[in-house]
């Protein structure tokens, strides 16, 4: 199969940064804190700006910035965190990480948390919640968040994969605590690697900027007087989770795209979704009207499918040049929560684990054109089609 836009390309870096990068590496100007102009401090900026907070900090990844989001909140070791059995196990990590103990909850064939599970969960035992918007997939915000407030829990955003989202018109990652996004390069916005945390809460940033890796008097080049950084000083341990010019100065020339590729990226999911759900054997999870999307992937649910059925799709489709991934029939996926042996005893969740056996995973980069649009299309169709047809001996 032949694309002029493949659906494992990342979106690509706009020509002002190779600008400002060049002259950085002229210069050598590339850690935040003894730079003459800190690119990171001006992404911290323009990115909160953008989304509306208050304040954010860039760190190096969007598993670091969860980290420090629990440890901010007040998670200590021994306690228990709820979040989704369906994340990347980059989640589960960082519970680990802060010496916590993940508490995993069901997520439905819809792609979204099964909320009596999650509302029977939500006990006295649970010192904050971690919500994965998994592929950019919403759960009842509103619930979530009312139980939340409702149990004296911190709620922490995953918005890893969400960046651009509408919840009832309000910017995913801005409804809990904190919210955190990644910079990887499958995201929407490319930086390699890298990500950032929001909040409004200015003990939550001044604790964050500190085990961030602000030793001494750095915390002052953030440029946020009213935090009481001072009532911190020393407070601390340094984690050293920085992010370097580098990576901002390619970052931030994206923050403008973004609303431009959201807008490309929905209109592209949608015109494959439609073409994909008149087929019998595929169903497409539904949106939920109080969301506004900002896809960049597309996950559905094979129909009538047997286990050696939905191998075969994934070897068909690999043979063909364009894989198409089905969470729970790879051995090693770290999507997978029976994957995450490191988190102790795993439980059994019926109801997550039929839905990865059946859920198919496949990009959608925002800059495919309406031909690689239709390739990807009749690919997945051809593939599933053909897999279908296998008799189970």
């Amino acid at each position: 199969m032949s694309s002029k836009r493949s659906v494992y390309d990342a979106e690509p870096i706009p020509e002002a940064a190779r600008e400002v990068v060049e002259a950085m590496m002229q210069s050598g100007d590339l850690f935040r804190y003894t730079s003459k102009i800190s690119q990171v401090t001006l992404l911290e900026k323009e990115f909160a700006a953008y989304m509306g907070s208050k304040y954010a900090l860039a760190v190096n990844s969007a598993s670091s910035a969860i980290y420090l989001s629990m440890l901010c909140v007040g998670v200590k070791p021994g306690d228990q965190v709820l979040i989704p059995a369906w994340t990347f196990a980059a989640v589960p990590s960082a519970v680990v990480h802060a010496g916590a103990l993940p508490v995993l909850v069901e997520v439905g064939e819809n792609l979204r948390i099964d909320m009596d599970d999650f509302a029977a969960k939500l006990d006295g035992n649970i010192s904050a919640v971690v919500i994965s918007h998994m592929r950019g997939h919403t759960s009842d915000m509103d619930a979530i968040k009312a139980l939340c407030d409702e149990r004296g829990v911190p709620l922490v955003e995953d918005a890893a994969h969400s960046l651009g989202t509408l919840w009832n018109n309000r910017k995913v990652g801005t409804i809990g605590a904190v919210g955190c996004f990644s910079f990887q390069s499958y995201k929407m916005v490319n930086g390699g690697e890298g990500g950032i945390l929001l909040t409004d809460d200015a003990d939550i940033i001044a604790k964050a900027v500190f085990m961030s890796g602000a030793y001494e008097h750095n915390w002052a080049k953030h440029g946020y007087p009213e935090v009481p950084f001072e009532k911190y000083q020393n407070q601390f341990p340094l984690f050293n989770l920085r992010m370097n010019n580098l990576s901002a100065a390619v970052i931030r020339p994206q923050i403008p795209l973004i609303d431009e590729r959201v807008g490309k990226g929905l209109t592209n999911y949608n015109y494959v979704a439609e073409k994909l759900n008149a087929s019998p054997l595929i169903s497409v999870p539904p949106a939920d009207m109080r969301e506004r999307r900002a896809p960049d992937s597309l996950q559905f649910n094979l129909v009538g499918f047997d286990d050696a059925q939905a191998m075969r799709v994934m070897e068909i489709s690999a043979a063909r040049g364009q894989a198409i991934a089905i969470f729970g029939m790879q051995g090693d996926n770290a999507r997978v929560f029976w994957n995450w042996r490191f988190i102790g005893n795993v439980p059994e969740l019926p109801i997550t684990r039929a839905m990865l056996k059946r859920a198919c995973d496949i990009r959608l980069p925002v800059g495919m054109s309406r031909e690689d649009l239709d390739e990807t299309v009749s690919h997945i169709l051809d593939c599933v089609t053909e897999a279908r047809m296998l008799i189970a001996s």
